[in-house]
C-alpha cells in the first residue's frame, strides 16, 4: 500500500477563504435556463416560473456568487430585451450557441430567482457587440435608486430597490476569435479601461473583471494579460481564469493531474500581473476571478451537440449536458483544492455552469432534478471551507504524467476556522489502483477529535447518477479514519476524493 503524510498547522495561512470562491454561473446555453432553474408548466413551479426542486438543490449546493447572463452569449445580448412586460420582448438570434432567445428571463427574473437561492449577482456586459453606453445604461437600470429614466423603468417593471450588483465583467472571452467583437489584447484593453472609468464615474466602489485567456493553451495567453493589465490595471480588480479539463485518448492517469495545470495557470497569472504592478510601481495587487472552471467534454460538442443548419434555430436545445461520473467528481473536487491552494490570489472563482449544461444539477422538463457526481464535492467544500486556507506540508509519491509532467499521487488542502475551532482537509488519491494510507499530524490543532470523514469513490470509476438512476454514487462514510496520539490515520480508496472535518 502507497503511504502519504501531511502535517496541519494553522500559524502557517495562505490567506482568508473569501465566499465568492464558490461561485457558479448561469448562462443562457441550451437548458440552463428554461427547463432547468424556469419551467413555469412543471408542477414543481412557483408562482414566477421557477423550479421549487431546482432551487432547493442550489440551496443545497451553498453557491455564493452567480455570474449572468454568460458567456459567449452576452457579446450579442441586448440586456434591455429581456426587461418589461414578457409579451412586448423580441425573439433574437444567439449567434453564440446557434439557438432562439425568447429573452421570457431577463435581469428582472433573475435577480428574484437569486433572491431565492440567497445568492449574490455578478454581471457580465456586452463588450463585443456593444460598449461603454451600454455598461452604463445596465448599471443605472440596475444600480440606482430612482429618478432617472432607467432606474424609473426598473421600478415601474416592479423592482422599486435597486440590485446593488457590486461585481460586473468587462465582457467575456475576449480573446477569442469565436468571440462576437473579437480583437487584440490592445484593442480590448483599451475599450475595457474606457468602460471601467465609466462606470467608476457613476460608483466608484464597483468591483471590476477585466477578460483574461479563455485558456492557458491560447496562443495569447499570458501576453493577452500583460497588455490588458497594462491598460487597465489602476481601473480593475480582477483578471480572469478560464479551464476546462477532460480525459484525452483514455488517459485518466493524466486526467486525474488536472489540478496540477489550473496550479500552474494560476501561478503564471499571478506572476504576470505582478510584473505589471512592479513596471507601474504600484502598490494595488490585482486578484483573480477565476469565472469558469469545471470538467467539460468539449470533443463531445465538437462532434455531436453544435448546431450548424442555417434554418435551424432551436429554442432552449439540448445542449453540453455531459453525464459526470466518479473520476470526473475526483478531478473536479481536485480542482476546488487548487482553488482553495491560492486563496490569496484567487478571490472568486464560478463553477460553469449550474444547471443542465456541464453543470452539477440536472433535469428533465416535467419531471424529476437531480444531482450529479460533481455536486457532492462542491456541496461538501462550500460548507466546510472556512476561515483561512493553510500551507500543508505533504509528502506523497509521484508519478509521471504524459500531459502535465509530474504529479504527486494524494493532493490535499486544509482550512482553519479560528471563530468554531473547526479545521477541514480535503484530499485526493490520484491513482488507478492503489489505495494509500495517509497520516495526518494534527498535533498542533491540539485534542481535537472527528467530526465527519465522507469519501467519493466507486469500484466502477465511471459510475454516474441519471435519471434513471439519480442515486447510483453518492458521498459514502470512510469508516478507516482514526486519530490517535496527534495522528489522523485513514485509507483512501483509488480515484477517490475525501472530506474531512476535525474539531
Amino acid at each position: 500500500m502507497i503511504s502519504a503524510h501531511l502535517t496541519v498547522d494553522p500559524h502557517f495561512v495562505v490567506g482568508p477563504i473569501n465566499r465568492r470562491l464558490f461561485g457558479s454561473f448561469v448562462e443562457h446555453l441550451g437548458r440552463c435556463v428554461y427547463d432547468g432553474i424556469y419551467e413555469p408548466g412543471h408542477p414543481q413551479a412557483d408562482a414566477n416560473g421557477f423550479r421549487r426542486d431546482v432551487i432547493e438543490l442550489v440551496r443545497e449546493l451553498g453557491v455564493s456568487t452567480i455570474r449572468y447572463p454568460g458567456g459567449n452569449f452576452v457579446s450579442g445580448y441586448r440586456w434591455e430585451d429581456g426587461v418589461g412586460p414578457r409579451q412586448s420582448r423580441p425573439r433574437r438570434l444567439d449567434l453564440a450557441w446557434h439557438s432562439t432567445e425568447t429573452n421570457e428571463i431577463g435581469l428582472d427574473e433573475f435577480a428574484t430567482w437569486l433572491r431565492e437561492v440567497d445568492s449574490e449577482l455578478m454581471y457580465a456586459v456586452n463588450l463585443g457587440t456593444r460598449g461603454v453606453l451600454d455598461a452604463l445604461d445596465v448599471l443605472e437600470y440596475a444600480n440606482t435608486r430612482s429618478g432617472t429614466e432607467l432606474s424609473d423603468r426598473r421600478i415601474a417593471n416592479g423592482a422599486v430597490e435597486p440590485y446593488g450588483i457590486r461585481m460586473w465583467c468587462l465582457g467575456n472571452e475576449m480573446d477569442g476569435q469565436w468571440q462576437l467583437g473579437h480583437g487584440t489584447p490592445r484593442e480590448y484593453g483599451r475599450l475595457a479601461v474606457k468602460t471601467a472609468r465609466a462606470m467608476r464615474q457613476v460608483d466608484p466602489t464597483l468591483e471590476l473583471v477585466a477578460c483574461g485567456s479563455s485558456s492557458a493553451q491560447m496562443p495569447t495567453f499570458a501576453e493577452w494579460e500583460r497588455i490588458v493589465l497594462e491598460e487597465t490595471y489602476d481601473e480593475v480588480d480582477f483578471i480572469s481564469c478560464h479551464a476546462y479539463y477532460e480525459p484525452v485518448d483514455g488517459d485518466y492517469a493524466s486526467f486525474l493531474a488536472s489540478a496540477v495545470n489550473m496550479d500552474r495557470f494560476i501561478d503564471s497569472v499571478v506572476a504576470t500581473a505582478d510584473h505589471v504592478k512592479a513596471l507601474r510601481g504600484s502598490s494595488k495587487t490585482i486578484n483573480i476571478s477565476f469565472d469558469e472552471w469545471n470538467v467539460w467534454y468539449q470533443s463531445r460538442y465538437a462532434d455531436v451537440d453544435r448546431i450548424t443548419d442555417v434554418d435551424q434555430w432551436p429554442v432552449a436545445p439540448r445542449l453540453l449536458e455531459d453525464v459526470y461520473s466518479v473520476v470526473d467528481a475526483v478531478v473536479f473536487g481536485n480542482l476546488l483544492i487548487s482553488l482553495l491552494r491560492h486563496a490569496d490570489r484567487v478571490t472568486a472563482a464560478s463553477l460553469a455552469q449550474l444547471v443542465n449544461v456541464i453543470a452539477p444539477i440536472m433535469t428533465e422538463p416535467g419531471g424529476a432534478a437531480w444531482r450529479q457526481t460533481t455536486y457532492f464535492p462542491f456541496a461538501v467544500t462550500s460548507r466546510l471551507a472556512r476561515g483561512v486556507t493553510l500551507e500543508l506540508k505533504l509528502d506523497s509519491p509521484s508519478y509521471e504524467t504524459d500531459r502535465h509532467g509530474v504529479a504527486t499521487v494524494v493532493d490535499a488542502v486544509a482550512t482553519h476556522d479560528e471563530s468554531t475551532g473547526s479545521t477541514a482537509i480535503f484530499l485526493v488519491n490520484r491513482s488507478l489502483e492503489e489505495e494509500v494510507e495517509i497520516v495526518v499530524d494534527t498535533s498542533i490543532l491540539g485534542d481535537v477529535g472527528i467530526v465527519s470523514v465522507e469519501s467519493l469513490w466507486d469500484d466502477d470509476i465511471h459510475a454516474a447518477n441519471t435519471m434513471q438512476d439519480p442515486e447510483r454514487v453518492a458521498l459514502r462514510p470512510n469508516d478507516s479514519a482514526r486519530i490517535a496520539d496527534g495522528a489522523l490515520r485513514m485509507t483512501l480508496p483509488p480515484v477517490s476524493w475525501t472530506a474531512v472535518s476535525v474539531r
